[in-house]
């Protein structure tokens, strides 16, 4: 896995390190701006896994291109340690916190801490309830329904399923309102089995769920699977079992592995639907850059996804996210949380 990770992080970011270095702050930009080495904290539920590692090389990236002193706490899938982590920031008079993924009972109140200092917050896929912190999210709407949308396009609007889900994740949840009304408006898809976990083997976990599940109902046909690391597992397992000639995944989320994965010869993972993770971490440090410089942000901030199927990835012979990046320009660049003296050219 952490090989993959690397593959992954070295394609999305082939610009990582070749930013310019402002060490007398940023011409042209508001303060603090102008002064450069702004404290900012990153702090991640998870860390594992490529989508997780690409996002956090891109908010580097852009940290890098704005001078931010960018303190970057890992995520280990603790709750405890999360917030833990959130009051340090909070010690170390940091100007901002990008708050990625968590549970929000958890995060909530010392968010508030933050806020109550001074410290502007962005969360990122965690839903805190304060109109103070901007959302920034992947449209995970519009991504659950142009997955569920290809899924009707090959299989017609009757099938058996199998649905991976987790409560208590906001881009899981808000792809699972997706979910709940695709069913409610198509009586002929019918949810044989659900399962799934979020931990720090989230695939080879998930796995061990699918064989169970997919084994206990043998007709159903189609997964949706709604993160990349559900997808891998049930690849997995439908490798293991002999039965991936019969099942077709639909996903979100894309990593090098995953494109390696989905173009493979027999693959029953047929489709993703993603943004690029390197750019909504860039995103990301853009807001939070914009609230520490007193300008204004939207309260959601939106990254527009991309379909992608195994047949168009193999069409255009893509194989890694650099690749993607270069056929599919949409996929490296996004505009929102911008203004003119960001530097939003990173990858």
């Amino acid at each position: 896995m952490k090989s993959l990770a690397r593959l992954a992080l070295s394609a999305a970011i082939p610009l990582l390190f070749a930013q310019a270095s402002f060490a007398d702050g940023l011409a042209g930009a508001p303060a603090p701006f102008d002064k450069g080495g702004v404290k900012i904290a990153l702090i991640s539920y998870i860390s594992a896994g490529d989508f997780f590692q690409a996002y956090q090389a891109g908010a580097e990236a852009q940290a890098k291109a704005l001078d931010i002193d960018l303190r970057v706490f890992p995520g280990r899938q603790d709750a405890a340690e999360q917030r833990e982590q959130v009051l340090q920031a909070i010690n170390l008079g940091v100007s901002a916190l990008v708050i990625d993924h968590g549970l929000p009972e958890s995060l909530t109140d010392v968010a508030q801490q933050a806020l109550d200092k001074g410290i502007k917050v962005v969360a990122f896929d965690v839903n805190l309830n304060n109109p103070k912190i901007p959302q920034v999210e992947q449209s995970d709407h519009e991504l659950a329904q142009l997955a569920l949308d290809q899924a009707v396009k090959d299989n017609g609007v009757s099938f058996n399923a199998a649905y991976v889900y987790v409560a208590g994740f906001a881009p899981l949840d808000r792809r699972n309102e997706v979910w709940d009304k695709f069913k409610s408006q198509n009586s002929g898809v019918v949810e044989k089995t659900r399962f799934g976990v979020v931990n720090d083997t989230t695939a080879t976990s998930t796995a061990d769920q699918a064989k169970a599940a997919l084994s206990a109902n043998p007709d159903a046909t189609v997964v949706f699977a709604p993160y990349d690391e559900f997808a891998r597992g049930v690849k997995l397992a439908a490798n293991d079992l002999g039965i991936a000639g019969k099942l077709k995944i639909y996903s979100a989320d894309v990593s090098t592995a995953d494109i390696q994965e989905i173009t493979e010869e027999g693959s029953p993972w047929v489709a993703t639907v993603a943004t690029n993770p390197a750019v909504v971490g860039a995103v990301s440090v853009r807001a939070a850059a914009l609230q520490v410089a007193g300008q204004n942000v939207p309260p959601q901030i939106v990254v527009k996804p991309t379909l992608l199927t195994q047949e168009s990835l193999r069409a255009a012979g893509v194989k890694t996210i650099e690749e993607l990046a270069q056929k599919i320009p949409a996929f490296s660049t996004s505009d929102a949380a911008t203004a003119s003296w960001i530097p939003d050219k990173l990858f």
